[in-house]
């Protein structure tokens, strides 16, 4: 609403009797000389917030999906995923790439242009690269279970030469050191990051979640998603970890730096990868809530992967390891304890602390400045033999 000098609404500036009739047009000229910066002012601030309701209506009504920063080439398309290729021309083996697979796309591994770990990898050296894509659950994916993704992900493998350097972020890093776990000669290098190897340790708010809920609760979930996990239940869950962040601060801190296309940007960007959403299967999740971060089978030596139990005493290759300082999600504890259960040399496993949170270990700036370069050098220091 536009404010005349004195405070009040233009219509109580001007108010005009009926016997008098409308407000003359040179009236009303004169009035806007004589306030034309507060006319100014509030022009700008509504503009400003169109501008907003615009941003806004991008990220959280459209909901588009998130697209790869690097070109690349689909080698494979199986049930669960597409495996993707962002290769140079090079030798050696393939560094194949397993995202989190926790409700977002797998493009938060190619954020954009200045923040993408396949970048990184391509620009030091590392010629020749993969990533698996994830899939959104269908009702016909609900009974889906971890062997799926193990056979999935072994299909892959092989196509890329039967050994890779396998690096896995998060929930999939998880995945990444069962399939080692599973098939050691055909993993050259291990990388996890944020990846909750031991889910009993640490004071992970995820682990919280797991282990207080009865399975009933994640039951009634599936259940409604109709066999299964539905993305949306999946983010308001993150969400919930961080309430006045997440519903509200962040919302405040993009009205006021409206005027910044850099911040606007980065943060359409981002809004645009954490609310599209997919869908996991029913019988998926409820294994890992149930055997995975209730019981903590695989860390035990107890869970069963594609008909053996799967020993992290079987991984002999090279391991590196990287937590996040600030990740409360994954706490370090729940990576770093994979130590006591690896079968690798000692002088063979690497701890590494990253300045960052969970997502960040994988598409932060400070992450992939300072961390991630030791770990592509490390990974060219141990070649295929």
């Amino acid at each position: 609403m536009v404010k005349g000098s004195n405070g009040g609404d233009i219509n109580d500036t001007f108010k005009i009797s009926e016997a008098k009739g409308p407000l003359p047009l040179l009236l009303f000229n004169d009035y806007l000389k004589k306030n034309a910066e507060a006319v100014e002012k509030n022009v700008e601030a509504l503009m400003d917030y169109l501008a907003y309701l615009q941003v806004f209506e991008r990220t959280h009504i459209e909901k588009p999906e998130p697209a790869w920063t690097t070109g690349n080439s689909v080698m494979l398309d199986l049930s669960t995923l597409k495996l993707r290729d962002f290769s140079k021309e090079g030798d050696g083996i393939y560094t194949l790439i397993v995202p989190p697979y926790a409700g977002h796309t797998s493009t938060i591994v190619d954020f954009s242009p200045k923040q993408s770990l396949v970048e990184k990898l391509l620009g030091s050296g590392i010629e020749k690269v993969c990533s698996i894509d994830w899939k959104s659950a269908t009702r016909e994916m609900r009974y889906y279970d971890i062997d799926t993704y193990l056979g999935e992900l072994n299909t892959c493998v092989d196509e890329l030469g039967g050994r890779v350097n396998l690096a896995g972020m998060c929930q999939g890093g998880w995945l990444a050191a069962m399939y080692t776990a599973r098939f050691p000669d055909k993993v050259n290098t291990l990388v996890l990051g944020a990846a909750p190897v031991d889910t009993g340790s640490g004071n992970g708010t995820i682990m919280k979640y797991a282990r207080r809920l009865p399975m009933g609760f994640f039951e009634g979930l599936v259940e409604i998603g109709g066999g299964v996990l539905k993305g949306d239940f999946m983010l308001d869950g993150f969400k919930s970890l961080h309430p006045d962040d997440q519903y509200f601060g962040k919302f405040v801190a993009l009205y006021k730096r409206i005027g910044d296309p850099a911040y606007v940007r980065r943060f359409e960007t981002f809004e645009r990868w954490y609310e599209y959403t997919i869908d996991l299967p029913g019988r998926w999740y409820l294994q890992v809530v149930k055997e995975l971060f209730k019981e903590n089978r695989f860390f035990k030596g107890e869970f069963m992967g594609l008909g053996k139990k799967l020993d992290l005493g079987n991984i002999k290759c090279p391991v590196y390891l990287l937590a996040g300082e600030k990740d409360d999600i994954t706490p370090k504890e729940q990576v770093f304890n994979a130590e006591i259960r690896l079968g690798t040399e000692k002088s063979e496993i690497v701890k590494d602390t990253a300045n960052g949170g969970h997502i960040g270990l994988f598409m932060g700036a400070i992450p992939l400045r300072d961390n991630w370069p030791r770990i592509i050098e490390w990974i060219k220091a141990h070649p295929a033999g």
